[in-house]
């Protein structure tokens, strides 16, 4: 039985205060994507979500006489999105993290679970803890317990941490060999082990830590409601009959619920080293500047490599597309058409993920070729273009003076073209530098992911945001400068 299932339909979601809010609704905001044990689409209703987190949203939802609402938020945008006011509590397999007992009314845990390492079957007497990973790639979330123990792993151990956007790619790709270990919680490790049988999880326990609800820091007085109903739920069996359904109970839940309901307050649970929402904005800043710094090279190195692909594989498609045959016409018009008809994000799934059990490109490897090649399909366009806006004359001319079609090519019609093509081929330059911010879903740190880390971990946007927008000025700014001296230069001449 799913007690959350009938209640937390997914329907229109009308903002805080407006006409169409029933008066009694409980909004609770988590990420589907997250998929079970925590919040996913029922296989057998897509319109309703099932999983504890539905139902323990249900429970809170009864004790406070309200109906509960499920609101669809990505995962690393639950924070933000509570602060602003887009639903009342979250609860999604959030971990209590100094970071958010900072700067949000965070409950009382309702689920302790363990940090674990999940290796390859032929390393488990290799890797049993993070010791023996030095100078090795280990994948986890960011925003997580686990993300802290990586970072703090990268000082004292020169481990690589390798940040996904979800918790299913990390042990496929643990499958596959692109890395070399991943670090998360129990829950998330026993799933990843099961879907790939290749894949064993260590005995030892990295860490402990707790799964909570998080609410506006002003909503104080609802979270204390919350916490006496969730006590409530500890006390009567409530919470262990949700986490039996769902083949989660264990022994260190009545432990929790011990403590729980034994004392009216717990301190919040931290790391042992003082994390990032424990300094200023001041010390944060000088924290992850390099970071930032080495990220903006990183956005740099991948937008330049990817914008000399497309400006070669441009060229060619135009090229053939204006002298080739009918047969390579079509071919390289059809290739345009779906390439511009596709998102990149999906074209970058595709080459990184789907290709996988055919081909292992490295990350930054597959990100230079999946941008390359989407912004190829619009320089051709653009060079096309280009190239047919020369007036007929001047190519007749050239013929008339004896010029090959290669030569007519290179010194006449090419220049021209090149001089029409300079200010979109500029804008591109500099869309595709701001495009280069999607490449993060395949594990590559570029200069925005390392903004959400930096953002995550303090608790606030404003100082990281307006850093990376100034470092993204700063890498744009020169080049629409040069690209326009250029083409005064060209105007005089």
């Amino acid at each position: 039985m799913l007690l959350a299932a009938a209640d937390a339909r997914a329907q229109p979601d009308p903002r805080p205060g407006s006409a169409g809010r029933p008066a009694a609704e409980l909004r609770w905001g988590g990420d589907a994507e997250g998929g079970a044990p925590f919040v996913e689409a029922d296989p057998n209703d897509p319109t309703r979500v099932v999983g504890f987190d539905v139902e323990v949203a249900s429970v809170i939802a009864r004790g406070l006489g309200r109906t509960p609402r499920f609101v669809q938020v990505a995962f690393t945008s639950l924070d933000a999105a509570v602060v602003r006011g887009d639903f009342d509590v979250g609860l999604s397999g959030l971990e209590d993290l100094p970071a958010r007992q900072a700067r949000l009314a965070v409950t009382i845990p309702y689920y302790e679970f363990r940090e674990v390492l999940t290796v390859r079957e032929a390393d488990r007497g290799r890797f049993r803890t993070l010791d023996d990973l030095r100078g090795r790639r280990v994948a986890t979330l960011g925003a997580t317990l686990a993300y802290e123990l990586l970072i703090k792993a990268q000082a004292e151990l020169n481990v690589d941490p390798v940040i996904y956007e979800d918790d299913v790619h990390p042990y496929s790709d643990l499958a596959l060999g692109r890395v070399d270990a991943v670090v998360l919680d129990q829950v998330l490790a026993e799933r990843g082990a099961r879907r790939n049988p290749g894949l064993v999880n260590q005995d030892a326990k990295l860490a402990v830590g707790h799964y909570v609800g998080i609410l506006a820091p002003t909503n104080a007085g609802l979270r204390d409601r919350i916490n006496a109903i969730l006590r409530q739920a500890m006390r009567d069996g409530t919470l262990e009959a949700i986490f039996r359904r769902w083949g989660m109970w264990n022994e260190d839940q009545p432990r929790l619920y011990a403590r729980m309901t034994g004392a009216d307050t717990i301190a919040p649970v931290s790391i042992p080293e003082r994390g990032a929402a424990a300094l200023s904005r001041t010390e944060a800043l000088a924290l992850y500047l390099p970071a930032l710094l080495r990220a903006a090279v990183i956005t740099v190195m991948l937008s330049c490599l990817s914008m000399a692909l497309a400006v070669a594989a441009g060229v060619l498609v135009a090229s053939g597309r204006v002298y080739g045959a009918p047969p390579l016409r079509a071919v390289l018009t059809m290739w345009v058409e779906v390439t511009r008809g596709t998102p990149l994000l999906l074209q970058l799934f595709v080459l990184y993920f789907g290709l996988a059990a055919v081909v292992q490109l490295p990350a930054f490897a597959a990100a230079v070729v999946g941008l390359g090649l989407n912004y190829a399909a619009y320089e051709s366009e653009i060079y096309r273009g280009a190239l047919e806006a020369v007036p007929r004359g001047q190519l007749d001319a050239a013929r008339t003076l004896g010029l090959t079609e290669r030569q007519t090519f290179v010194l006449v019609r090419g220049p021209q073209a090149f001089r029409l093509a300079l200010a979109p081929m500029t804008n591109d330059f500099v869309a595709l530098l701001k495009d280069s911010s999607l490449v993060s879903v395949i594990t590559v740190v570029e200069l925005t992911k390392q903004t959400q880390i930096f953002a995550a971990n303090i608790g606030s946007w404003v100082v990281p945001g307006a850093m990376c927008a100034l470092l993204y000025l700063a890498l744009s700014l020169p080049l629409a400068r040069v690209a326009r001296r250029i083409e005064k230069g060209w105007r005089r001449g």
